[in-house]
């Protein structure tokens, strides 16, 4: 009992630093890393596939945020879970141009959306490499991941790119409000 007193406090204080925890996954090349390094406003040009994680420390519409960046390849995935205590918001990145992994990336999306301790967590869908002429439009990838069937939870899809920057933005600051309003 005291115990969760102690966590309902600590809650409440985070809420009022305005910190918020943001998971970040997707398959291995979607653009999870270079999406955070864009973010940031570092260089984009030389990025190495994540074998791991990365943290960073972002400060956005005042709000201090924790986004954790962890790497998508198969054998990554299932150290996922580690990840999932505390998190405010799920941000999951799609490569728009590689449909042949589309089916991948929803099955995943899917496990995910399933974890107990995501459970009401906002999801915000990045549909990123928009800047490439086979990327497929939003919507598109809207209808294959079936996003309309998700009923639990606020959710977005937010059609970007990485290397341009188009749409991360708009994305966060959906995330940042939605989280706030919760």
């Amino acid at each position: 009992m005291l115990n969760q007193g102690l966590l309902n406090i600590i809650r409440k204080i985070k809420k009022s630093e305005k910190e918020l925890r943001i998971l970040v996954l997707g398959l291995d090349n979607a653009g999870k890393t270079t999406i955070l390094k864009a973010l940031s406003n570092e260089d984009i040009n030389q990025i190495a596939p994540t074998h791991g994680f990365n943290i960073k420390n972002l400060q956005h519409e005042g709000f201090k945020l924790n986004v954790w960046d962890v790497g998508g390849q198969e054998k990554l995935r299932e150290y996922w879970s580690n990840f999932y205590e505390n998190t405010d918001a799920l941000v999951f990145v799609i490569d728009s141009s590689d449909q042949m992994r589309l089916e991948e990336g929803g099955k995943e999306l899917d496990k995910l959306l399933g974890e107990a301790e995501l459970k009401k967590v906002p999801l915000l869908v990045f549909a990123n490499k928009q800047d490439l002429v086979q990327a497929l439009p939003a919507d598109e990838i809207s209808d294959s991941l079936k996003l309309n069937k998700i009923t639990d939870r606020q959710w977005s899809i937010v059609a970007c790119s990485a290397k341009t920057q188009e749409g991360l933005q708009e994305g966060m600051e959906w995330l940042i409000k939605t989280v706030q309003d919760k």
